[in-house]
């Protein structure tokens, strides 16, 4: 028992044994972490609309989009690194390994001070520019003040588990997170339930939990001296790793990029409507943001699955286990899926009392519902294209169906609809328009994935 137990806290190698036993014990614990990444923003929502109110749950919702946009720099770099330590970590090179992981520490803290120093002139010309209601937007400034000056936990537990799980170990970042959850909700309850912090209490709650996960992660790669060097001579910039990070790092955060100008854009017409539905919009966004856990656990599943059986250069293995997966992953989406649609009231009453506001999110839930299963697709395929060093077909994808097809389709529904009583158009070409670009985006991801030209770009 105890050896089974250590087990789960080593590198995993998935070069070996039947591909979907190997994809699905990877995924389960870092579904479950996602499940807890992701009570961090919801419990935050909860709390708020609880305790101080439906604007406040308005403003930590309208914060979102820009939150995302400038922590782009660090999906760039946990990709890269995810991917590469997958294909040195399959390939058993440990020279080029512990180089890898060294110069992904030292472009975190660079792009850490970026963003510190980019989000302090930022913050407030953005907020202008989405024409943020007055009654919320110093709720927004603060809350992203906060987040962004205190975004190193942030970045480097993101990049650190990256890494983690490019060797294989998903459920070592697990446990961590798991510890910073627990905290986080206690911090939450503390700071704006019974010292009246409000907003700012849930953004300092957010931001002292991730340092303790990302304090734990560090720990952990420090003592697996079995498998890399962690060193001061590996912290050195190093042109070939740090450019190989960049490169296969930077599509994914221009994908990153891309979706959150387009959130942007689309918020400004959420905001539109009013705090009503801009708080509706947080409520399905946080549900969402459950829905896509399983097919975000399964893309980075087959990112790690496919980096290594390329590095051992196993190819008809990468193909089965991406058939497998994608199978599976549709399997459980599915599922969920249904649960949401059955549960829908219930899922938003979580958030407000406000009747209206139930409803209206319930209803807007309902139009994207069956796109989750597209989704699935589009994240398994495009994790194995990720996997094997092919990060731009993902990229250009998903610019095309963010920019040539949300965007387009949710501002010309919403023109088409206007009326003397709906000046701005309808409220749900917002969501009309989400899941057109997710059952394109899985079209045309499958069509690129059996094209097979993802089997050209392993790392050299």
């Amino acid at each position: 028992m105890l050896n089974k137990f250590k087990k789960l806290f080593q590198a995993t190698d998935m070069t070996t044994g039947e591909p979907w036993k190997k994809i699905v014990i990877f995924t389960v614990p870092m579904l479950i972490g996602n499940i807890a990444q992701q009570l961090y923003s919801t419990v935050d929502s909860i709390v708020v609309g609880q305790y101080v109110g439906d604007n406040a749950l308005a403003a930590v919702g309208s914060a979102a989009p820009i939150l995302n946009l400038l922590l782009v720099l660090f999906v760039g770099i946990s990709m890269g690194a995810s991917i590469m330590v997958a294909q040195y970590f399959g390939a058993k090179q440990r020279e080029e390994l512990s180089y890898t992981i060294g110069n992904c520490i030292l472009l975190t803290g660079i792009a850490v001070l970026i963003i510190m120093a980019v989000s302090a002139v930022a913050v407030w010309p953005l907020l202008r520019l989405l024409q943020t209601p007055e009654s919320i937007i110093e709720w927004c400034a603060s809350y992203l003040l906060i987040m962004f000056l205190g975004s190193v936990g942030s970045a480097y537990y993101n990049i650190l588990s990256g890494v983690l799980r490019g060797l294989g170990d998903a459920f070592s970042a697990l446990v961590y997170l798991l510890v910073a959850t627990v905290l986080n909700i206690v911090l939450d309850l503390l700071f704006v339930a019974k010292l009246g912090m409000g907003v700012s209490g849930v953004a300092f709650a957010t931001i002292i939990a991730q340092a303790v996960s990302a304090v734990l992660c560090f720990i952990r790669l420090a003592k697996l001296t079995d498998i890399f060097d962690l060193n001061i001579k590996y912290l050195k910039p190093n042109a070939k790793y740090s450019v190989n990070i960049v490169k296969l790092g930077l599509p994914s955060g221009l994908t990153q990029a891309i979706f959150s100008m387009a959130m942007i854009i689309v918020q400004s017409l959420t905001n539109s409507f009013g705090e009503m539905f801009i708080a509706a919009n947080v409520i399905v966004m946080r549900v969402d943001g459950f829905a896509m856990l399983p097919n975000f656990s399964f893309g980075t599943a087959m990112t790690t699955y496919a980096g290594q059986n390329v590095g051992a250069k196993a190819y008809d293995r990468v193909t089965k286990g991406a058939k497998q997966g994608t199978f599976i992953a549709v399997a459980t989406t599915t599922t969920l899926t249904a649960l949401i649609l059955i549960f829908g009231k219930q899922l938003m009453g979580i958030f407000t009392n406000t009747t209206e506001l139930v409803e209206l999110s319930r209803n807007m839930m309902g139009i994207i519902a069956v796109g989750y299963i597209a989704m699935a697709v589009t994240q398994s395929l495009s994790g194995v294209m990720r996997g094997a060093g092919d990060t731009m077909t993902p990229m250009w994808i998903s610019l095309f169906t963010t920019v040539a097809v949300r965007v387009p389709i949710a501002y010309g529904i919403a023109f088409l609809t206007r009326t003397p009583e709906l000046p701005n158009g309808r409220q749900e070409c917002i969501f009309i328009s989400l899941l057109c670009s997710w059952v394109i985006g899985a079209i045309v991801t499958t069509i690129f994935y059996m094209r097979g030209k993802w089997k050209q770009k392993a790392i050299s």
